[in-house]
């Protein structure tokens, strides 16, 4: 799809990978900022210091999931598509996902 201006045609941005999940990722980010909130009054109201951290481990697991989601959607979509169209502008988006993961992992 292009769009035009006085220019001439210019190529429209391509929609991102996740696209197709965006109300599922969104769903549950709602979700998990409303366990954070709840976190926050946990630690408002004093609430032991074990059940705080189990609280906080769910909510990070719950972000990492949603993480690999987009993640899994990127290497689906915007790579491959990558790939096929041009080689070259594929292996930047594996280099791209590699760092991507290396910052993900550096948890």
């Amino acid at each position: 799809m292009t769009t035009t201006s006085d220019h001439g045609a210019t190529p429209a941005p391509a929609p991102p990978g996740y696209t197709n999940h965006k109300p599922d990722h969104l769903a549950r980010l709602h979700k998990i900022e409303g366990q954070t909130r709840g976190v926050t009054r946990m630690v408002t109201d004093n609430r032991y210091c074990i059940d705080v951290l189990t609280q906080i481990s769910a909510v990070t697991h719950a972000l990492q999931e949603v993480a690999l989601g987009i993640m899994d959607d990127h290497v689906r979509h915007c790579v491959t598509t990558a790939v096929q169209a041009d080689p070259a502008h594929g292996q930047d988006k594996l280099d791209e996902l590699t760092l991507a993961l290396r910052r993900t992992l550096r948890l």
